[in-house]
């Protein structure tokens, strides 16, 4: 049983030696009366086992599918593997598979996937020392963009986002203020830029969802990558 479960059968024990009150049980627990009462009317039946979660023991709902698995294994193996200074990281590699391979899953998944297969040691190496990457050298090259929470008013409003753009090569920047962090942000900041300076060659987004999104099981087994309303508009 989970920790949350445990908790519910040693609440529940409480209630039915009369040391605690539904009222304080359902407080306890961070839910409704109504809950609670459904709570105990299992634990009564059932005992602890009541309590527990319906799938417990059983396959996930969420769980992929065997022949994705198969799939993604076999091109770890094929074009992201080797010694173990070659070898591609989970991260990386769910990355290569999403934008070469058309295979998008969870990093955290392809983490274990591999770890079961020998295909990744969770030993770390020290990293070499890398040199800060050099700056573009013409204005429009490459341009990044973010969002940043902050009491821009000093408390005298209420708080925002600022979208903002900057051009890596000059530090020119666009900025536009929001109450969210929010694709439709970005759009109007990004159509502010072009409006001004022209469609820049490359777009480096820190929001990780705002071109892409989670893809569909039906989506994965097309080996289809998914892009947000913001990624098309890019495109």
């Amino acid at each position: 049983m989970s920790s949350g479960e445990l908790e519910r059968v040693e609440v529940m024990g409480r209630v039915g030696s009369g040391d605690l009150k539904m009222g304080d049980a359902a407080v306890m627990l961070k839910l409704s009366y109504r809950q609670v009462k459904r709570l105990w009317r299992r634990y009564r039946q059932m005992g602890r086992k009541g309590l527990q979660h319906g799938n417990a023991g059983r396959p996930s709902n969420r769980g992929k599918p065997a022949k994705f698995r198969r799939r993604v294994l076999s091109l770890i193996r094929k074009k992201y593997s080797g010694s173990e200074g070659e070898r591609f990281g989970p991260t990386l590699a769910a990355e290569h598979l999403a934008e070469e391979d058309g295979m998008v899953l969870d990093h955290d998944t392809l983490r274990l996937w591999m770890l079961q297969e020998g295909l990744w040691s969770r030993q770390r190496k020290r990293k070499k020392h890398r040199q800060r990457r050099e700056r573009r050298r013409h204005f429009g090259e490459l341009v990044q963009l973010d969002g940043s929470f902050h009491d821009w008013l000093e408390g005298r409003g209420a708080g925002g986002c600022l979208m903002d753009m900057v051009d890596d090569a000059t530090s020119q920047t666009q900025a536009r203020m929001g109450k969210e962090e929010t694709i439709w942000a970005a759009v109007g900041v990004l159509q502010a830029w072009i409006e001004k300076h022209g469609v820049p060659r490359d777009l480096y987004p820190d929001w990780k969802n705002v071109c892409q999104r989670k893809a569909t099981p039906a989506e994965q087994l097309r080996g289809k990558v998914p892009v947000t309303q913001f990624g098309r508009m890019c495109q």
